[in-house]
């Protein structure tokens, strides 16, 4: 099969266009017609230094259709509509678990950039040259994409597909965090630190499952803007506050029951670890610098018997809990596309940059039909 796809050949990018040959699924994979791919900041590391094989097709919140199948696979049938999320290897101690975002084999069914299947060592080609694909399972930054049955997930015909791959990971985890990780009940309070995409699909997923008070705090007025309509309670914008924390507290009537930081920042991690009352959970999202410690006072901890737990895609397991957003989606609690800006394919370069200078909060590549 040819394709266009978007080559990173050096560290830095750009996103180059070119033609691929993708080679028929084996085994238990795919292969998806993109209709729509989400990009997600993970992608943006991964071009800029993170260690993935060069040349190589990122791309991680795809969509699109089944166009072909390997023999193994017994869920997904050509036509079917699907969302492609994170890989797993389907059979360690917490895949068993339902647990596949703490694979034990999670780093090399997602960042390897080679098949884990046997056979050809990659799915993608230009002639004699190896092209590294598999990121994330599916290396959707393609007009075609070799997925896996485990990682593509069926949805409904009727849904507009070309918005749905953002689902895969950044709502995903946003969502997640929020309603699995923290575990976040009906009338329970959350402060969420930073207001892009994770942050923003943080709230929608309290709103979703009716949570109480929810603090956004967030420098940018017009994501502060848009978290007050889609539902936060109150937006703080730590550029016009002296005192977050005070504030917060001063919201929340003294104390929230759990916290998200998105930001990956040390010295808004040591506020957001404050924020909570007893046995509150602060969860950690974002990629930190490599030299970066918690800054957490131990003693405060213990008094309030407070928690930090680190999260990976939202603690999801995508065959479920993808279904449970659309449900939520379509019962109108749960408007994730707004957060969406649309960019051609071939604009990829363009919305990079807009997702970098957060002009997009979530840039979604469209192919054409």
């Amino acid at each position: 099969m040819k394709a266009k796809a978007a080559i990173v050949r050096h560290v830095g990018g750009p996103f180059s266009l070119e033609d691929i040959d993708v080679a028929a699924p084996m085994g238990s994979e795919v292969m998806v017609r993109m209709s729509g791919v989400g990009m997600c900041h993970t992608d943006l590391v991964a071009r800029d230094g993170f260690p993935v094989p060069l040349p190589i097709v990122l791309g991680h919140e795809g969509s699109g259709v089944v166009e072909a199948i390997g023999p193994d696979v017994k869920s997904l049938a050509v036509g079917d509509h699907v969302v492609l999320s994170f890989d797993s290897c389907d059979h360690c101690p917490t895949c068993a678990e339902h647990l596949p975002a703490y694979c034990h084999n999670f780093m090399a069914h997602n960042f390897a950039g080679v098949r884990l299947t046997g056979g050809a060592p990659s799915s993608l080609s230009q002639g004699d040259e190896i092209v590294h694909g598999n990121f994330f399972g599916q290396s959707s930054f393609a007009s075609h994409a070799i997925a896996h049955e485990r990682n593509a997930v069926k949805v409904a015909k009727d849904l507009p597909l070309a918005l749905l791959g953002p689902l895969g990971c950044g709502v995903q985890t946003g969502a997640g965090a929020a309603v699995l990780s923290l575990g976040l009940k009906a009338g329970q309070s959350l402060a969420i630190f930073g207001g892009g995409a994770v942050g923003l699909s943080a709230l929608l997923g309290a709103r979703a499952v009716d949570a109480g008070t929810v603090i956004v705090v967030e420098p940018n007025a017009e994501r502060g803007k848009l978290a007050l309509e889609l539902g936060a309670t109150y937006v703080i914008n730590p550029r016009e506050c002296d005192d977050v924390l005070a504030r917060i507290k001063e919201l929340s009537g003294g104390a929230v029951n759990h916290a998200l930081d998105t930001t990956g920042i040390p010295a808004v991690i040591a506020i957001a670890v404050e924020t909570m009352g007893p046995n509150g959970m602060l969860g950690l999202v974002a990629v930190p610098p490599p030299e970066a410690m918690l800054p957490a006072n131990m003693m405060s901890m213990l008094l309030r018997g407070a928690g930090v737990k680190y999260i990976t895609e939202g603690d999801a397991d995508p065959q479920t809990f993808i279904p449970r957003m659309i449900e939520w989606y379509k019962a109108g609690k749960f408007p994730f596309d707004r957060l969406i800006k649309t960019f051609r394919f071939d604009q990829i370069n363009e919305a990079a940059h807009a997702s970098e200078t957060g002009d997009a909060i979530k840039p979604v590549l469209l192919f054409e039909d």
